[in-house]
């Protein structure tokens, strides 16, 4: 669980370091507060002493269970979370709290959706969570382990044949698509683009695409597997389309630059381009696994599944930079009263190198 966070707090990082390099003005486009912003050296930096956080602490619980048998020895992986948690909510003026502030008050616009504006930041924030779905599962996974008391007998399946678990799951692995809908539905009222109820839908596809996964994953029955094939190709498509068409821009047949589109941020670079569409595409493909249960020959399944999820974060972490560098170029959200971008600040040539 905690893994998949700092794989996508490392792709943000380099996410950073690339719009930098290539004066994308995320700050801007953000509406960071000027002076605040995060560069990727302290991202990378917070994201290095956590993961080494969690490979000591990985370490130490092993080491423990080897020589001690007590059950509170499995409170170290809880003792994790809840450092993460506690820094976030940290009240001290240290550890960026600026930035941890907007985080949490872009949080709680999305979790309050639609009775907020929606901004870049909070529609951007929120498609992130949509790909930290199993993230969100584990976290149910863990409360239910250490607030069920099932740590003390060690019986890590017992949650799994809760009924009240089984219900939550869902709720669990749909809310992040369900604030992303009300996002749009509340983009829709406010500028009466029908662009918004199409990508609505998009999300309302995926919603029920995973709630049929989900079902599928319980009950391998043939009417389930022809559901969660149809939904899950119908899904994809749409999202592909949304990806490539109108997030990043690209596939324009009439544009300057062949199927891409005319305002490239690498003009010289075109098969970059190319080569991430295919990229994309393969990665929206992670859930065929689930059809085919493909598995790495003895591989445990918990690892395979985070295996795929990762896949996903890391996923995520390449749209970001062309979707970014779409709205820089193009203001193609719309969040803009103007296409014009001020440059960003000036770097030293020996910073960049």
């Amino acid at each position: 669980m905690v893994m998949l966070v700092l794989i996508h707090m490392y792709m943000y990082g380099a996410d950073l370091y690339f719009w930098r390099r290539l004066r994308i003005n995320y700050a801007f486009i953000f509406e960071f507060t000027p002076g605040t912003e995060l560069r990727h050296r302290e991202v990378l930096m917070v994201t290095s002493v956590l993961t080494t956080v969690l490979v000591g602490s990985m370490v130490g619980h092993l080491a423990l269970h080897s020589v001690a048998k007590s059950p509170y020895v499995d409170f170290i992986p809880l003792g994790l979370v809840m450092l993460m948690v506690g820094i976030l909510f940290f009240p001290l003026n240290i550890l960026y709290r600026s930035s941890r502030e907007f985080f949490l008050n872009s949080m709680l616009h999305i979790m309050a959706a639609p009775l907020y504006k929606v901004v870049l930041a909070d529609f951007f924030l929120a498609d992130q969570l949509t790909s930290q779905v199993p993230m969100f599962r584990n976290l149910q996974y863990v409360m239910c382990y250490y607030l069920g008391g099932f740590f003390k007998t060690g019986n890590a399946d017992a949650c799994f044949a809760n009924d009240q678990y089984k219900g939550l799951t869902y709720l669990i692995s749909l809310l992040p698509y369900w604030w992303r809908f009300m996002q749009c539905v509340r983009r829709y009222v406010d500028e009466r683009d029908n662009a918004h109820i199409a990508n609505g839908g998009k999300y309302l596809s995926a919603l029920f695409a995973v709630a049929v996964r989900i079902q599928y994953g319980r009950n391998s029955a043939a009417v389930w597997a022809v559901m969660f094939v149809l939904s899950s190709i119908v899904a994809t498509v749409y999202q592909v389309y949304w990806d490539l068409v109108v997030d990043w821009g690209l596939l324009r047949k009439e544009s300057s630059n062949k199927w891409l589109r005319d305002q490239l941020i690498m003009p010289k670079k075109k098969f970059i381009y190319f080569l991430s569409m295919i990229l994309n595409v393969l990665l929206r493909m992670a859930w065929l696994q689930s059809v085919t249960r493909f598995r790495f020959g003895t591989l445990d399944t918990q690892v395979a599944d985070f295996i795929f999820a990762a896949l996903e974060v890391i996923r995520r972490g390449h749209w970001n930079f062309y979707r970014l560098e779409n709205e820089h170029l193009n203001n193609v959200g719309k969040y803009r009263a103007t296409k014009t971008v001020p440059l960003p600040f000036e770097y030293p040539t020996n910073e960049d190198d």
